[in-house]
């Protein structure tokens, strides 16, 4: 039971105004003492404000306060200009309303938050607790105030709003409202369309348009109307509201309005201004035309002999242009330039810029020479016009085309000779290898006592001569290669001065290379001499052991192929094929016994030694063989090179492509066709990658 003491409430005095001024985005509100129970009479207020753009939204985590009819004795208030919620008790009923899981929502940027308690509570009440956020107003969807919406479209942000405007419209200085800009729009095409805004939809009203049609003097102006055209007028008044004007020169029609088109307008002049005025009121759909232009007129273009005109038209007038292209094979000549096309343009004067050129046939000009092959002309007067053809070719007897192609050439429209495989890059005419023109009988040992080459047999076998004197053989390898022993081009080993002798080369002056010879000291009109251009010996030569004894000799210029001077194939790769007991060739110009030199080319023809009997029997003597090299000879003597040959060929017929190849040179050995020693060799399967990166030489 609640009682009422009406002296103790004329006693005690009110109490003053709790005010709280709430400013941030976010916040806390507590009932007095909380969570402990608030006092009676209790006033006290919160002012929450935040920024313009934003609403309040309040929602309280805890709400316990004194149940009374109409929240007549304690209750929270929350108002927000015409909004106004009041909340009291513990639950809701047909009397008493609390906010439970339901929050508050300001109808601006403002709320205001009373508590008020009477004088007594019949029980302890703990009060409440509140928080509030600002939350943004998305003002594009709840306009608060309907005289700042935005005329066409609206973009919402955090805190705020902008408006923009449909194209062809401009914002107004009010930021709100869009009118159309239409004030400098200039045309310099010949042809096109112009449309009041917005066509067909109804126009903007208050609105004044410029368009202007600007064309270079020579032309004329035709514009024409859709059928489409509605603007506002008055029946006794001619077009006092919206109307349409246009001004050509000294011209000027219109003032138009209404539904009836202008329909075709000649306007007779190279520059249009069209004017529109629109009121402040009606709902018209507006206008629009077409405009082109025609110029002087040109004669009509005739293609020149040859070639084609574009675009072909029944009539040319001031500003057109047209390209004369010729045929395919055929090409423009001006100023000395060829061209493939050519362009003139219809002048004012009802001329063209040019005269037409001449289409002249191309002329691909005489084919690039082959080196070592020659050019035959398909055509009897050497003809080297578009079309023409011409075959490439080597030197058959010596040389061969690689690749193997077919090597005809055609003169095509890009002024260049092509071939269908190689483009315009030329074959190459390489050197015929290891098939000597001139064959030799069958060969009996041996160079000490040895046999006389015949004179062309062995056509790549090269003399390096000093005073005229032999001192070393080498092999001719391409067109510019000799391969030798390293051992011929340093300083003869000294074991006291072993650094200074394995690495001294002789001057590349003091030797000539003799091709082509047969005799040893007399010269022959087949013979080639060079001195050398460069020395290169294997990087891995060693001067006392004789290991990798091989060299390269560059000659100046490339050699002159013939039936006395032909170069021997390489093997077709670095692992050898020679089993022991094949049959090799070793020829040169060393000494026979009696150290006499022969007075001719000799040669022999021995065994493959096995290459572990070999190194057995010059360990006996205290020499090392080594796997780079290869060793031949008898076991009875008597077949051997000797002081001369050294850098000479061992070569060895492939069966299978019928031609000689390079399977060693001279380098050392004991004595000369001694009992039990045997001839050991270079092997240059062993140095093949080494020559083939340095010479680039491919076997043909």
């Amino acid at each position: 039971m609640r009682y009422f003491w009406l002296f103790v409430v004329c006693l005690l005095p009110p109490s003053a105004a709790n005010i709280t001024e709430l400013v941030g985005m976010f916040g806390q509100l507590q009932s007095p003492n909380y969570p402990e129970g608030y006092p009676s009479d209790a006033d006290v207020t919160w002012n929450i404000t935040v920024p313009t753009g934003y609403r309040i939204q309040l929602y309280f985590m805890h709400f316990d306060l004194e149940p009374s009819y109409l929240c007549e004795y304690d209750f929270v208030k929350v108002t927000s200009g015409d909004m106004l919620e009041t909340f009291c008790g513990r639950e809701s009923t047909d009397t008493e309303k609390i906010p439970g899981q339901d929050s508050v929502l300001s109808s601006d940027n403002t709320m205001t938050v009373l508590f008020k308690t009477d004088f007594s509570n019949e029980e302890r009440f703990t009060g409440f607790e509140a928080h509030y956020a600002a939350i943004d107003i998305d003002e594009c969807v709840e306009t608060l105030d309907e005289s700042l919406a935005c005329d066409h479209f609206c973009h919402n942000y955090i805190g705020g709003f902008y408006c923009s405007c449909r194209f062809s419209y401009i914002l107004h200085s009010d930021n709100r409202t869009c009118k159309v800009e239409c004030s400098d729009n200039v045309f310099t095409e010949r042809s096109g369309v112009v449309t009041s805004p917005d066509y067909p939809n109804p126009y903007p009203k208050s609105s004044d348009c410029l368009y202007r049609i600007e064309l270079e003097d020579g032309f004329v102006i035709t514009l024409d109307f859709a059928d489409l055209f509605d603007l506002e007028d008055h029946p006794d008044v001619l077009c006092p509201y919206d109307s349409l004007k246009i001004k050509a020169g000294m011209k000027e029609f219109g003032p138009f309005c209404g539904d009836e088109s202008p329909g075709r307008i000649m306007t007779n002049s190279s520059s249009v201004q069209v004017l529109f005025h629109a009121d402040d009121s009606g709902d018209n759909h507006g206008w629009k035309f077409a405009f082109t232009s025609l110029g002087n007129p040109c004669p009509v273009v005739q293609p020149p002999l040859n070639g084609k005109v574009e675009p072909i038209l029944e009539q040319y007038s001031f500003k057109d242009q047209v390209q004369i292209r010729c045929n395919t094979g055929f090409k423009f000549v001006k100023g000395g330039d060829e061209v493939e096309a050519y362009q003139i343009e219809c002048l004012k004067s009802g001329t063209w810029s040019s005269g037409i050129p001449t289409c002249k046939v191309i002329d691909c000009g005489t084919p690039r020479l082959l080196e070592d092959g020659f050019i035959t002309f398909h055509s009897k007067d050497n003809l080297t016009l578009f079309g023409s053809q011409i075959d490439y070719s080597c030197h058959a007897l010596f040389y061969q085309m690689e690749p193997e192609l077919n090597s005809t050439y055609t003169c095509m429209e890009n002024s260049f000779w092509v071939n269908d495989e190689l483009g315009t890059d030329l074959p190459t005419c390489h050197p015929v290898c290891g098939k000597p023109r001139i064959r030799r009988s069958s060969i009996q040992p041996k160079i000490a006592q040895g046999r006389v080459v015949p004179k062309g047999s062995s056509p790549w076998i090269a003399m390096l001569s000093r005073n005229g004197i032999p001192f070393c053989g080498g092999s001719l390898i391409g067109k510019e290669w000799i391969v030798t022993a390293a051992h011929c081009l340093h300083l003869p080993y000294d074991p006291d001065k072993s650094e200074l002798s394995s690495s001294v080369l002789i001057n590349i002056t003091s030797f000539k290379i003799i091709l082509g010879r047969q005799k040893t000291l007399r010269k022959e009109e087949t013979e080639q001499e060079y001195h050398t251009r460069n020395i290169i010996t294997h990087p891995n030569y060693n001067g006392s052991t004789f290991e990798y004894d091989i060299a390269l000799l560059e000659l100046p210029s490339k050699v002159k192929m013939m039936d006395y001077v032909m170069p021997i194939c390489l093997p077709e790769n670095s692992t050898s094929t020679l089993q022991t007991g094949d049959m090799v060739i070793v020829s040169g110009w060393g000494k026979q016994f009696l150290h006499s030199i022969p007075e001719t080319l000799m040669e022999i023809e021995i065994p493959v030694v096995d290459h572990k009997q070999c190194k057995n029997v010059y360990a006996q003597l205290g020499r090392q063989v080594t796997d780079d090299m290869i060793c031949a000879g008898l076991k009875q003597g008597g077949s051997d090179a000797c002081q001369g040959d050294s850098g000479g060929p061992m070569v060895a017929l492939d069966q299978k492509a019928n031609r000689w190849f390079l399977q060693g040179t001279v380098s050392w050995g004991d004595g000369c066709g001694e009992d039990n020693r045997y001839g050991v060799y270079s092997d240059v399967t062993k140095s093949l990658q080494w020559i083939e990166n340095i010479t680039k030489i491919k076997n043909v």
